[in-house]
């Protein structure tokens, strides 16, 4: 009847020693991953830094990033960050996501306005500089003055719906107001008389 006691006794004192210990480890996990939770660092600045570089540094201070958008800055490094939230100086948890907006690697194009044959010059030159490109020095033809007949870029004459790179110079091809009188020109041919058979003065040239 002794040993049975003792040996029930042991038990008893066996499992208490054992729920404590479970109780305490309990303790101990809970604890650690509550002060885990409630570790703060700083958010790095980062802005102007390519995407390489800003992502070794928000490891090093253990906080994830997500490309939230992208824009296109042309005085910026492209691929490099423009803006963060959270921003610079916020005390944030650690694995805290940063959403970035990235720089463009490419220069975005845009659809140039449609200003050919049916804009005055003023008209045309508000619009193409209001869509975000800029203008060279005019070309002029014969033609309606001041009448945009064309828009050109790098040479090419652009068709509606064509596209250029954001702040491209373009060229408006625009009437000088010297309109070719073309009835003389058809009866002159008819007469079998050229340009060659004239002086400067219009008198004739007798050969």
């Amino acid at each position: 009847m002794k040993v049975r006691a003792i040996r029930l006794v042991l038990s008893h004192l066996l499992a208490i020693g054992l729920l404590l210990f479970l109780l305490i480890m309990g303790i101990m996990l809970w604890l650690n991953k509550y002060t885990r939770q409630k570790e703060v660092v700083v958010v790095p600045e980062i802005k102007g830094m390519t995407l390489a570089v800003a992502e070794r540094r928000l490891h090093m201070e253990g906080l994830e990033y997500v490309i939230a958008d992208s824009n296109y800055i042309n005085k910026q490094l492209p691929g490099s960050v423009l803006e963060y939230t959270p921003s610079a100086g916020q005390m944030v948890k650690k694995g805290r996501i940063i959403y970035l907006t990235i720089n463009k690697e490419r220069v975005p194009e845009y659809p140039v306005p449609d200003v050919a044959d049916n804009s005055s010059l003023r008209q045309a030159e508000a619009k193409i500089l209001a869509a975000g490109f800029k203008l060279t020095r005019h070309e002029l033809i014969a033609g309606e003055k001041d009448w945009v007949y064309d828009v050109k870029y790098k040479g090419r004459s652009l068709a509606r719906g064509d596209k250029a790179p954001m702040e491209a110079a373009l060229t408006l091809v625009v009437g000088n107001g010297l309109m070719r009188d073309t009835s003389t020109i058809n009866l002159m041919e008819e007469d079998g008389d050229t340009d060659d058979d004239y002086y400067e003065d219009g008198t004739e040239r007798h050969r």
